[in-house]
Formats: structure tokens, C-alpha cells, sequence
């Protein structure tokens, strides 16, 4: 029987250094994103701190992109008339 490699999949809980690489940012950024809510607090599992891939996933969603969302874009745009 063959084994699954641990690293086919991405895990579910991840540490602070997984974390920020998953999103694509240093460790220190990292932590400022959470600290101002752009990313999720982690969850504690025993002694250890842990970041939910899913948390992760939604919050990278919700962050702005660049040049501004379209939607918001539209909506700021001022009316003539």
C-alpha cells in the first residue's frame, strides 16, 4: 500500500510561518494583518497556535485588490445630474 505525502494537500491547521507563506507574505506583515483584523486570530490547540486554512482562504477573498475593487469603484463614482 502506498503512503500519502504529507504535502499532496495543503493541511487544514496551519503555523503562524505556513500561514503567512500560504497568503504570500513575511512572517512580520503577517502579524500586523492579524492584529488589525485583515487576517484571522488563530485557534489554540493545546499549546499551540494554529490558523485555519479555510479562515485563511476567506479573509485573502475579502482583502482589496489592486486598483480597488470594481464594485466599490462604481459605487464611489460621483453622479452627474
Amino acid at each position: 500500500m502506498k503512503r500519502l505525502d504529507a504535502y499532496a494537500y495543503p493541511p487544514r491547521g496551519m503555523s503562524r510561518d505556513e500561514a503567512s507563506r500560504y497568503v504570500g507574505v513575511g512572517v512580520t506583515l503577517f502579524d500586523e494583518m492579524v492584529a488589525d483584523g485583515r487576517m484571522p486570530k488563530p485557534k489554540r490547540i493545546n499549546s499551540r497556535l494554529v490558523w485555519d486554512r479555510f479562515a485563511l482562504d476567506a479573509a485573502f477573498t475579502d482583502l482589496p485588490e489592486s486598483g480597488g475593487n470594481k464594485l466599490d469603484q462604481l459605487l464611489r463614482r460621483p453622479r452627474h445630474g
